[in-house]
C-alpha cells in the first residue's frame, strides 16, 4: 500500500486547548488497552449513543460514531449501549434518550443535526446528564444555539475535506468528468460538495489537471438511507462519461459503490470517493482491490472517543461549541491511499500544509459553484 500522509491524529490536543431495537450493553473491558492505570481512577459512567436515520452499520456517520463509544467504552471500561429510534422526530429522538436515562445512561452521544430541538429540551430535562451532539447544535426550533453546560456542539470543515479528496480525485486521474451525489440538501453535505468542487477546481488550476463537473452531475438524492437510488444515480453518471463520483450519502452512496463495484467487475472504469470515514474495505470488488480512490474524512469517531475520555478526566468541554477543520488535524483522506500515486499522494500533502497553514482558503459556501 502508499503511504500517504497522516492527517487524522487525536483531536486531545485541540479539546484541551478549547476546553482551558438498541445494542446489547457492551461489558466492562477486563482490561484497559491504552490508557495505562488512568482508566481505574478515572471517572465511572454509562455511555449511550441514539442512532440517526440509517443503521448502525452504515459504512457512515452512525457507523463512526458508535466505532468511537465502544473504543472509548473498552479502553476506559466502561459500559455502554446504543438505541435505534422508532423514527426521525423530535419524539422519537427524545423518547431513546429518555430511555437510556432512566436505565443509567448519563452521557449520551447523539449523531446529526436531526438531534438539535430534543437536545435543546433534553439538556435542560436532564441537568445531571452529559449531551454530545455531532454536526448540530441545540435550538428551540429557531436555529439560536443554546449550548448548556452539560452539552458540547461538534462541528467539523466538511468543505476542507472534501476540497483535499477533490484534489487527489483529480491529480489521481488527471482529465475526464467528475460528478457529486449528496443525501439530504443540508449544511454538512452541501460543504462536503463545494469543497470538492473547489479541490478540482484547484487541481485543474494550479497542478495542471483537466476535470470538469458538469450541473447534471451533482445530485442530492433526498435521503441517506434509498440504496436503490443510489445506485441509480451513480449508473446515469457513470453512462454519461463521469469517471469518479464523490458519495457524500449514507446508505445512498452504498448504492453508488455498488454500482462501480458491478461496473469494475465487469471491466469498466469507475470510482467512488467515500465520505466520513475511510471506505476502502466496503468497495472491495476482488481480492484487496477497490473502487474507492480515497475518502473525505471527518474524524468522527475520534471526536466521539475524546469527549468520553475528557469526562473520564474531569475536562468535559461543557458549554463549548468545537470546530474540527484542518489546522487541529480533524479532517482530511485516510493515511493509506492505494489507489493513489505516491506523486498523487505528495501533492495532496504539500496542499494540506498549505491549507493548515492556511494559505489557502476553502469557501464553506455556494458562491459561484454548482448547487
Amino acid at each position: 500500500m502508499k503511504k500517504g500522509f497522516t492527517v487524522l491524529t487525536s483531536i486531545a490536543l485541540s479539546i484541551a486547548l478549547l476546553a482551558g431495537c438498541g445494542s446489547t450493553p457492551d461489558k466492562p473491558a477486563a482490561t484497559g488497552t491504552g490508557s495505562g492505570g488512568a482508566a481505574s481512577s478515572a471517572a465511572k459512567f454509562k455511555v449511550g449513543m441514539v442512532t440517526d436515520a440509517g443503521t448502525i452499520d452504515d459504512k457512515s456517520f452512525n457507523q463512526g460514531t458508535w466505532e468511537g463509544v465502544k473504543k472509548a467504552s473498552t479502553e476506559l471500561k466502561l459500559e455502554s449501549k446504543y438505541l435505534k429510534p422508532a423514527g426521525t422526530t423530535e419524539a422519537d429522538y427524545t423518547k431513546e434518550i429518555g430511555n437510556l436515562y432512566d436505565a443509567g445512561f448519563k452521557f449520551i452521544v447523539t449523531p446529526g443535526f436531526k438531534f438539535e430541538t430534543a437536545i435543546f429540551k433534553s439538556q435542560d430535562k436532564y441537568k445531571d446528564a452529559k449531551f454530545v451532539l455531532i454536526d448540530g447544535a441545540p435550538h428551540n426550533g429557531d436555529s439560536k444555539a443554546v449550548v448548556k453546560e452539560n452539552t458540547v456542539s461538534i462541528f467539523f470543515a466538511e468543505h476542507e475535506s472534501g476540497f483535499l479528496a477533490g484534489v487527489a480525485a483529480a491529480v489521481q486521474l488527471k482529465e475526464g468528468q467528475a460528478g457529486f451525489i449528496g443525501g439530504m440538501s443540508i449544511p454538512p453535505v452541501q460543504k462536503f460538495n463545494w469543497g470538492f468542487q473547489q479541490g478540482v477546481n484547484y487541481a485543474n488550476e494550479k497542478l495542471g489537471t483537466k476535470v470538469t463537473m458538469k450541473p447534471e452531475n451533482v445530485v442530492y438524492q433526498g435521503s441517506f438511507d434509498n440504496v436503490a437510488a443510489g445506485g441509480q444515480l451513480a449508473a446515469q453518471m457513470f453512462d454519461r462519461g463521469v469517471n469518479v463520483i464523490f458519495a457524500a450519502a449514507g446508505g445512498v452512496g452504498v448504492g453508488a459503490i455498488n454500482e462501480a463495484k458491478a461496473r469494475t467487475t465487469a471491466g469498466k472504469t469507475a470510482w467512488i470517493v467515500g465520505v466520513d470515514v475511510d471506505q476502502y474495505k466496503d468497495g472491495v470488488y476482488q481480492g484487496e482491490k477497490s473502487v474507492i480512490l480515497t475518502s473525505a474524512m471527518k474524524k468522527i469517531d475520534q471526536a466521539a472517543y475524546d469527549m468520553i475520555k475528557a469526562e473520564t478526566e474531569g475536562k468535559f468541554p461543557g458549554g463549548k461549541t468545537l470546530t474540527f477543520d484542518a489546522k487541529n488535524n480533524g479532517v482530511g483522506i485516510p493515511d493509506k491511499n492505494p489507489n493513489l500515486s505516491e506523486e498523487t499522494v505528495k501533492k495532496v500533502a504539500e496542499t494540506f500544509n498549505k491549507l493548515k497553514a492556511g494559505e489557502i482558503k476553502v469557501a464553506a459556501e455556494q458562491g459561484s459553484l454548482i448547487k
